[in-house]
């Protein structure tokens, strides 16, 4: 028994021991890995790898607060329109229009505008719904298009990078007077780095930018049915 224990003992030593020498190699990798990352951009150039940094920086500050603000503007349309009905039932128009008023969110502000109007008529209540619809949804959508021309920036710089250390490395074979490979590699890395950097940042605002839009057209539509059940509500409550 006690030699089984030994040999369980060290079994999961040498276990532990290459699971701990595993996650070490792999740190290494990663450091490794950022550092080669850290050396290609500097390889690239100060002046387009800066520009591409810039667009990557604005470009994702502009894709966190909009996600933050559609975070935040995401409000729960079926407890809001059981809310306002009941309210709606027991309070009149006043008491509905306070349960906006404490909600967050478009909707609810669409439903504060509607409910403001109903005393001029179901159409004239429809209209503010409409209208104001409008003005949230381009709520919705403010900065989306600086996102999208990060996006089409990013790479077009890093092609202007490749085109710009072409050029580089055309003017050293004329002044070398020789095409050998070394006289050429220093231009046509710059080249490409500049184009997979450029790439890169684009790529990483195109998933943030899609993110953005399908929670932009979910809200949307939210509003739109929420804006079709309160005018339901609103003939049911005139009559």
């Amino acid at each position: 028994m006690k030699k089984v224990v030994n040999i369980l003992t060290v079994t999961g030593f040498m276990f532990f021991g290459a699971i701990q020498s595993t996650f070490a190699q792999n740190a290494e990798e990663a450091k490794t890995f950022h550092q080669i990352l850290k050396q290609r951009f500097i390889e690239g150039g100060p002046f387009f790898m800066g520009i591409v940094l810039v667009a990557l920086i604005l470009g994702l500050a502009i894709a966190i607060e909009r996600i933050i603000y559609l975070n935040m503007a995401t409000t729960n349309t079926n407890k809001l329109v059981a809310s306002v009905d009941d309210a709606l039932s027991s309070g009149g128009v006043e008491a509905a229009k306070e349960v906006c008023r404490n909600t967050k969110g478009p909707v609810a502000s669409i439903f504060y505008q509607g409910l403001d109007r109903v005393d001029e008529g179901i159409e004239a209540a429809e209209k503010a719904v409409v209208g104001y619809g409008g003005v949230q949804m381009g709520l919705l959508e403010k900065n989306i298009s600086w996102l999208s021309l990060f996006i089409a920036l990013a790479p077009m710089l890093g092609f202007m990078g490749t085109v710009i250390g072409m050029i580089g490395a055309f003017d050293a074979i004329a002044v070398a007077n020789d095409i050998s490979p070394g006289v050429v590699a220093v231009g046509i890395k710059v080249a490409l780095l500049t184009t997979v950097f450029g790439l890169i940042v684009a790529i990483i605002l195109q998933i943030f930018y899609n993110y953005i839009v399908s929670k932009v057209d979910s809200i949307v539509n939210n509003m739109e049915d929420a804006s079709i059940r309160l005018v339901d509500l609103l003939v049911k409550y005139k009559k």
